[in-house]
């Protein structure tokens, strides 16, 4: 493992920021930092042998939390990406904050979903945002992030991150596709399943309540999908006739079962025609919506 952290250290740097954090490098002359803490577009960059340079914030991308510095003078390699990352694998997460090259361990507990940020196991540290989640192996597995959740280091998939890192070097935004609507998970009951806990006093218990006074069920063998609660007035969801209290099933014949899900496949089909599986009314049709874009 410490070989992996010495074969990534030339390619980590630390980027003078609001406060000192990490850089990966992921391509010659650019790197990928954490946005939130870049308030001005020039930085001063510590390269891994104590140089200083001067980079250029070439774009951000809010919905990931990530900048792209371009740096004319860096000569260090970008980091190669992990293949075939396995749930159960030790990961490294290795950063180069102010106070030079560190490394804890963590591992991958699960594998994320399309759009959601990845679970490292490691224990954060200060100035880690920005740096790499390595593969056992040394391969780039995520980009680290400490202050999406409280106590918590996550990290942007690799993929991902490159993709963000090649938009953002290509036109300085990233383009997210979006149907304007409000979602939350609802369960339909099948046969089998059999109610836990009390309800609410209200009635208004919650069937993925685990708490005081919620309602759950033993088992599921019914159906999962998302009750629309809002509709965005002159979004791609109200244009195509969709309403509060539809439930969407599937997407493009595939289920859909989480808010996050849902953001997670229409991001990058911005302008792309997709098949929304509704129930309404008792009765199922599809509906045709076209994502839009901002």
């Amino acid at each position: 493992m410490a070989d992996a952290v010495q074969a990534a250290a030339p390619s980590l740097v630390t980027v003078q920021a609001a406060r000192p954090v990490s850089g990966t490098v992921v391509a010659p002359g650019q790197v990928l930092t954490v946005a939130h803490l870049l308030h001005t577009d020039d930085v001063t960059v510590l390269g891994a042998g104590g140089q200083r340079l001067s980079a250029a914030v070439a774009g951000r991308d809010p919905s990931t939390d990530l900048a792209l510095l371009r740096i004319e003078d860096l000569d260090a390699p970008p980091l190669a990406l992990a293949g075939g990352v396995r749930v159960g694998e030790l990961l490294l997460a290795v950063g180069r904050p102010g106070s030079g090259l560190q490394a804890t361990l963590g591992f991958m507990a699960r594998l994320p979903q399309p759009g959601n940020w990845l679970p490292t196991g490691a224990a954060p540290f200060r100035g880690v945002s920005g740096g790499a989640l390595l593969g056992a192996g040394g391969g780039l597995v995520g980009l680290l992030n400490a202050g999406v959740s409280r106590g918590e280091l996550l990290a942007v998939p690799a993929q991902r991150a490159l993709e963000v890192a090649a938009l953002l070097a290509s036109t300085g935004r990233v383009p997210r596709g979006y149907l304007g609507l409000a979602t939350q998970p609802v369960h339909f009951p099948g046969p089998g399943d059999k109610p836990v806990g009390a309800a609410q006093r209200d009635g208004r218990g919650s069937p993925w309540g685990r708490g005081p006074g919620e309602r759950g069920w033993a088992r599921r063998t019914g159906r999962l999908g998302l009750t629309v609660v809002q509709v965005e007035a002159g979004s791609p969801g109200e244009a195509a006739g969709l309403r509060v209290g539809d439930v969407l099933l599937a997407l493009d014949g595939e289920a859909v079962r989480h808010p996050r899900e849902l953001l997670g496949r229409v991001r990058d089909r911005a302008g792309q025609s997709i098949t929304l599986k509704v129930l309404r009314g008792g009765e199922e049709q599809d509906v045709t919506v076209t994502v839009g874009e901002r």
